[in-house]
């Protein structure tokens, strides 16, 4: 095996396990909710939780990758993960639910900062655009942790004996896909700056753009089966197919974004980006049927593909941060957005009703097709990615 495919199937396992965890835990949320018998509002507080964990650790994780280096803070926040899943559950009391949700935040948080740096590295190392495909890889395992819970429900199993098996069962190969030498970081802090850094110019609007992917995959990935099942009358057992597809789709879309955003360049990516979701969002709240939604799905996970991957690559070409800070300061914006749209949903149906809240997917989509022709990068780094 060539040495740069060695790296790339590294840093694709700590994608892969880190979406089958979030996947997993996505698909048993109905499950959960309903165990505790929790209103849409009460949902969507716990849920904030679980990000205010990610949130809080995203900074902090920057200036950790910054000191000791991207892969060991990407392996130690896997094990912390794998931990945190477990004790979501065993949560026998709201109170020890809502300190795992936290936990379970900041690991998956500090993960995604780590391994995203990481990828970055190495796509620079090497003169490559692998971070779409490293995101696909994350969409894979998402939607294999979806199928995992259709498949856990229709075994009548627990969401607890669920999510010990996936905790447990890739870790071997998850650490052995992981072993490799890595020694190369990224530029510096300063010694005496922020541990965190607001995103400025580009990198500002490039994080604008991942957040309104992010909020919307977020929706999707946490809300996605109960919209199915209340909304539409869906079958319980079909509704984890919803983030299936909208799984597979950010697959296909991302193994063929590398291709895209050379052929295309950044700017263009990002509006046939927003394009496609407004298009799916678009199905999603007016069509009114089950079918309709599972295409709006697909469309979407089309146009939110490459929100993640076209702000991280732009945030790691930045001229003027230091890689590690700028993804964290994207990360914030953009992956915080992952987070925060499913609590926010959860609010928005205390004023109306879940069908009119998920038009926030289309207010979504409107903002990132008006942004997107501010993220391409310098005219240096688009040479060098040529």
């Amino acid at each position: 095996m060539k040495k740069q495919n060695r790296y790339w199937l590294a840093i694709a396992s700590a994608f892969g396990v880190n979406g089958l965890f979030f996947g997993g835990w996505a698909s048993r949320i109905p499950a959960v909710a309903d165990r505790f018998d929790m209103s849409h509002a009460q949902l969507g507080g716990f849920l904030l939780l679980l990000s205010l964990g990610a949130m809080l650790f995203f900074p902090t994780t920057g200036a950790l990758v910054s000191r000791f280096g991207a892969r060991p803070v990407t392996l130690i926040s896997y094990g912390a993960l794998a931990v945190a899943l477990t004790l979501l559950g065993l949560a026998p009391s709201l109170p020890l639910l809502a300190i795992a949700l936290f936990l379970f935040g900041a690991a998956i948080g500090a993960m995604d900062v780590s391994m995203n740096a990481w990828g970055s590295e190495v796509e620079q190392k090497f003169g490559k655009i692998w971070m779409p495909s490293f995101h696909a890889i994350w969409s894979m395992g998402a939607g294999f942790g979806a199928v995992t819970g259709f498949v856990a429900l229709s075994l009548n199993a627990s969401y607890g004996q669920h999510f010990f098996l996936i905790a447990v069962l890739p870790m071997a190969f998850v650490y052995l896909g992981m072993k490799v030498k890595w020694r190369a970081r990224p530029k510096q802090a300063p010694k005496r700056g922020p541990a965190f850094m607001i995103p400025k110019g580009a990198v500002f609007f490039a994080g604008i753009f991942a957040l309104c992917a992010g909020l919307g995959e977020g929706v999707i990935a946490d809300w996605s089966a109960i919209y199915l099942i209340e909304v539409l009358s869906s079958e319980e057992r079909l509704a984890p197919m919803g983030i299936a597809v909208f799984s597979v789709a950010m697959v296909f879309m991302r193994l063929m974004g590398g291709v895209l955003i050379k052929r295309l360049g950044l700017e263009k990516a990002a509006l046939y980006s927003g394009i496609a979701a407004l298009a799916g969002a678009s199905c999603v709240v007016f069509l009114g049927t089950t079918l309709g939604a599972m295409v709006g799905f697909v469309l979407l996970g089309f146009g939110y593909a490459s929100g993640f991957p076209i702000a991280v690559l732009r945030a790691g070409q930045d001229p003027d941060m230091p890689p590690a800070q700028a993804i964290a300061g994207v990360a914030t914006l953009g992956y915080g957005g992952t987070l925060l749209g499913p609590p926010l949903i959860g609010f928005l149906t205390t004023a109306t009703d879940l069908r009119t809240a998920f038009g926030l997917l289309v207010v979504l989509a409107i903002l990132a097709i008006s942004v997107s022709s501010k993220v391409g990068l310098p005219r240096s780094a688009e040479t060098k990615m040529a």
